[in-house]
């Protein structure tokens, strides 16, 4: 499941993606129309900005924008960044490998096998779609 963190930032990296090229967005802006807490904002779009995905600027006329543009930014970039892995496991995940506590051998846990597909099947589609990229109605599935 992804954190409120990682929703709340690709939230906010959409709608610098859809004001992409018009300068400068205020936090208060983004805040208000993604509903969420601007003390929280602030802390993520930190974190984005060093991990240079976006730029700021202090001031008056200050605010956010996307430090490059929002078809070369995938959404697996942003849950890595924001989560550190794709895999629902630690055993699971290809750059923050642990071996799992309590486990059997690897080689001999079906679940470790399962997780693997599972990780590779988000990273396709994560890696494949950009912040620029529309969403289809029909593709998506209703629970």
């Amino acid at each position: 499941m992804l954190s409120q963190r990682t929703r709340y930032t690709i939230r906010a990296l959409l709608h610098l993606a859809d004001r992409y090229g018009e300068g400068p967005v205020q936090l208060a802006e983004i805040a208000e129309a993604q509903k969420i807490p601007p003390k929280f904002l602030t802390v993520m779009l930190s974190q984005m900005s060093r991990d240079g995905l976006i730029g700021s600027r202090r001031g008056r006329d200050g605010g956010y924008w996307l430090a490059r543009p929002p078809a070369e930014i995938s959404y697996g970039e942003v849950v890595r960044l924001t989560r550190g892995s794709l895999g629902l496991l630690p055993c699971a995940s290809r750059f923050a490998y642990e071996k799992c506590k309590n486990c059997i051998s690897e080689e001999q846990c079906r679940l470790h096998r399962v997780m693997l597909m599972v990780r590779d099947e988000t990273a396709r589609i994560l890696d494949g779609l950009s912040l620029a990229d529309p969403i289809p109605e029909e593709e998506l599935v209703n629970p």
